[in-house]
């Protein structure tokens, strides 16, 4: 039997895991030496919608953390089906406040997002390449 297939499926999802783990984590670095600057930008613009500042802030703020959690987990392999499952949940989370501002530009990328996050969870098997792999051993 032919290996190479399924090979060429395990580097598929660690390349995928890894960008989309690259790309999360980045969204959360990039933010934290500007926290407040994020925060307040988003209380701005969740102002027009039923979202009061006093819970959109405290999101914003966390938001940044849980991105890059979320992202050097999956950038590692490690805890992979967590941090999966809490990414989709986040991504989730970030649909419905979208939404209510009617920012549907955003939302179709965020749809792509969840997209990946739903793939890699149901792709799980193949997470031969990861921090989880080495530890299962």
């Amino acid at each position: 039997m032919d290996a190479r297939p399924l090979l060429d499926r395990k580097l598929a999802y660690v390349m995928l895991r890894f960008t989309l783990g690259l790309g999360i984590l980045m969204h959360g670095i990039v933010r934290l030496p500007h926290l407040s600057v994020f925060a307040d930008g988003m209380v701005k613009q969740f102002a027009e919608t039923a979202l009061p500042a006093v819970v959109v802030r405290p999101f914003a703020l966390s938001l940044v953390f849980a991105e890059a959690i979320i992202g050097l987990l999956l950038l590692l392999g490690l805890w992979t089906r967590w941090a999966l499952l809490l990414g989709a949940a986040l991504i989730s989370s970030l649909v419905f406040g979208t939404a209510l501002r009617s920012d549907w530009d955003t939302l179709a990328i965020q749809m792509l997002y969840s997209l990946i996050y739903a793939a890699l969870i149901a792709g799980r098997e193949y997470n031969s390449y990861s921090v989880d792999a080495l530890i299962e051993r």
